[in-house]
C-alpha cells in the first residue's frame, strides 16, 4: 500500500491546499526534507473550525479539528509534490492547542493528526517525534495549529 492508496481508502476528503495568510511558504523543500508551515483545521468549503478547547470544544471535537488540520497538511504536501507517495516518512510534528489554562490533554488532541499520519504512512513511518503544547490563543481563534517535517522518498 502506498500513501495515496491509503488516503483513497479513508472516508476523509482533502480540503483545498491553504494559501499563505502572510509572508511565508506553506511548504519548503530543503534537500531530502519538506517542511510544512503551521496549518489550521481547514474545512472542504475553505472555512476554519474555530473555538477554544475547554469552553467551545470538548476533547473529541478538538481531536477531530486536529485530524482536519492533518488533512490540510496532506493537501499542501500533495499540491507541492504532486503525490503523497513522494513522502517517505513523518519526522517531526509540533501541535499547538488553543485551550483554557486548566486543560491538560494537549497530546490527546494532537493524536487526531498523528493517528491520521499513521493511517497514511503506517505505524513505522507515520510516527515521528512530536511536541504538543497549549497556547493562550491562535490565529483566527482556531483551536489547533500544527506544523510538520517530513522526509522525502
Amino acid at each position: 500500500m502506498t500513501p495515496e492508496t491509503n488516503l483513497a481508502a479513508l472516508a476523509d476528503t482533502l480540503p483545498p491546499a491553504p494559501k499563505p495568510a502572510g509572508v511565508y511558504n506553506p511548504v519548503l523543500i530543503v534537500g531530502t526534507s519538506i517542511y510544512v508551515s503551521g496549518h489550521g483545521p481547514l474545512r472542504d468549503d475553505g472555512t476554519m473550525i474555530t473555538g477554544r478547547v475547554g469552553t467551545d470544544l470538548d476533547l473529541a471535537a478538538a481531536k477531530a479539528a486536529a485530524r482536519q488540520t492533518g488533512l490540510a497538511i496532506l493537501a499542501s504536501l500533495r499540491a507541492a509534490l504532486g503525490s503523497l507517495d513522494r513522502v517517505r516518512r513523518v519526522v517531526k510534528t509540533l501541535g499547538m492547542v488553543n485551550a483554557v489554562p486548566d486543560f491538560a490533554d494537549h497530546p490527546k488532541v494532537i493524536n487526531g493528526c498523528s493517528e491520521l499520519f499513521v493511517e497514511i504512512w503506517g505505524p513505522e513511518l507515520g510516527v515521528g517525534v512530536r511536541s504538543a503544547v497549549g497556547m493562550g490563543s491562535l490565529p483566527g481563534g482556531i483551536p489547533v495549529e500544527i506544523e510538520a517535517l517530513f522526509e522525502l522518498a
